[in-house]
């Protein structure tokens, strides 16, 4: 079974940091590819920033471009992404997923998700 459980959410002021980690059970991150996405109150999920399982590519939605960084740690299982210069819309919960490759996750072929972690910025 697939499973993902995401933290380091929280509240920041704008322009701070937070660094998110996805931590993946039942499965290897060689062999799949992780998604970020994110859903603000009202609002549709959108896709943040995805990683490829063994070449490591890496996708990042326009909004997030030079402020977000996804990375991995394959001997702890663990996504990270690494969120800098925060603004007030980036204000969601945030999901990992878990999919085959980063056009199925572009697709919305997604295998299993995460349970969300807040991240909330305000002044």
């Amino acid at each position: 079974q697939l499973q993902l459980v995401e933290s380091g959410g929280g509240l920041v002021q704008p322009g701070g940091s937070l660094r998110l980690s996805c931590t993946a059970s039942g499965f290897t991150l060689d062999y799949y590819t992780i998604g970020w996405f994110r859903q603000a109150p009202g609002k549709e999920r959108e896709g943040v920033s995805f990683i490829s399982s063994r070449d490591a590519n890496t996708y990042y939605a326009d909004s997030v471009k030079g402020r977000f960084t996804i990375s991995k740690d394959n001997a702890k299982n663990t996504v990270y992404l690494q969120m800098n210069s925060l603004k007030p819309e980036d204000t969601a919960v945030y999901y990992c997923a878990v999919a085959d490759s980063i056009v199925t996750v572009v697709l919305g072929q997604i295998r299993s998700w995460g349970q969300g972690t807040q991240v909330a910025v305000s002044s």
